[in-house]
């Protein structure tokens, strides 16, 4: 019902309708031939041209003129109503839910703010909803990453540890002749303990519950340097504001997953990992002497971007062909600030 009743006149008063976008571009465009062929008409009753019947050889001269300044008055007029359709247009091919902000300004066209306004909601809209279900996600990832990590623990990692106990206590007393097979076993269920400990400490960092973020960030660069063969270079401010543990998550999973990157794709014989603070902002980077040329954003790109959504922050990155890969995600204050 587009009715509505006013309590004090008793009268029945119809709610204003919104403005229809193409209705109102309709009118837009008819204004506009209306006016150029108005204006052409005067144009021609009141200048001294006349025309026969039949047309004469030198009239048709004029006549062109006229007729191709009626067009192209009429196309730059419609070619100027319609300028914001193809920026629309520009901007539906190239956005990208995991970049954020990316809007469509009104360029004063009336009849197309309507239509610019409803693109841009649907586009906040749409980044809050992806924001929601991927911290739901993310959540539930970390959720079951932890679980994992516990059982590893707990129970592979306890039956080896008592796996390796019997076994040390067979090599004391078994004979000489089958000591170095009995220790060659110890040795593989004492790597595979090891093993089992490091995917516990990536699924679950303890450290960084136990001893913050600075130390966690210390320890993932020793293990990947060790795992690697890639030496790391680290810079970590020593006076960090106080972050909520969304934040410092965050930070510790996008440098894991950097660092990750640079071992699988870079072929980089160098990486500088650093977390600096200024004017309240935070500035996380992974920076690589590797090959570059990062042309498409793999899983673990897109993962990061997705961190990044949870507290607000920007992840850029920059990998020119032979220039190595430069990582960089910047937290604004807001965000930084501890909750």
């Amino acid at each position: 019902m587009n009715e509505r009743t006013d309590p004090q006149t008793c009268r029945q008063t119809r709610a204003p309708r919104a403005r229809h976008p193409a209705r109102a571009l309709f009118w837009r465009l008819f204004a506009i031939n209306g006016l150029v062929f108005t204006a052409g008409t005067f144009v021609l009753a009141l200048s001294p041209a006349t025309v026969s019947s039949p047309v004469l050889l030198a009239e048709i001269p004029v006549l062109t003129v006229g007729l191709a300044l009626i067009i192209a008055a009429n196309a730059l007029l419609i070619r100027k109503s319609l300028a914001p359709l193809d920026a629309l247009t520009t901007l539906m091919r190239r956005v990208d839910l995991l970049r954020t902000g990316d809007r469509l300004t009104d360029s004063g066209n009336g009849d197309l703010a309507q239509l610019i306004g409803t693109f841009n909601e649907m586009l906040e809209r749409l980044e809050a909803e992806r924001s929601a279900s991927s911290a739901y996600a993310l959540a539930a990832q970390e959720g079951e990453r932890q679980r994992i990590a516990r059982e590893l623990h707990d129970e592979i990692g306890q039956s080896l540890t008592v796996a390796l106990l019997a076994l040390k206590r067979v090599v004391d007393r078994a004979p000489e002749e089958l000591k170095d097979e009995l220790c060659s076993a110890q040795e593989t269920v004492r790597a595979s303990l090891d093993e089992v400990r490091q995917v516990a400490r990536r699924l679950r960092p303890g450290v960084l519950e136990d001893l913050g973020l600075h130390s966690a960030l210390s320890a993932l660069s020793s293990d990947f340097s060790q795992a690697s063969g890639i030496p790391v270079t680290r810079e970590v401010d020593s006076g960090l504001p106080a972050l909520s543990g969304e934040v410092e998550l965050v930070l510790y999973r996008i440098a894991q997953e950097g660092l990750t990157n640079v071992a699988r794709h870079s072929h980089a014989r160098h990486v500088e990992l650093s977390l600096r603070e200024e004017k309240g902002q935070l500035t996380l980077r992974i920076a690589d002497d590797g090959r570059g040329g990062v042309r498409t954003e793999g899983a673990g790109i897109r993962g990061m971007r997705e961190r990044a959504l949870l507290i607000g922050a920007r992840l850029t990155v920059d990998s020119p062909p032979g220039g190595g890969t430069d990582v960089r995600l910047v937290v604004p204050p807001h965000a930084v600030k501890e909750s």
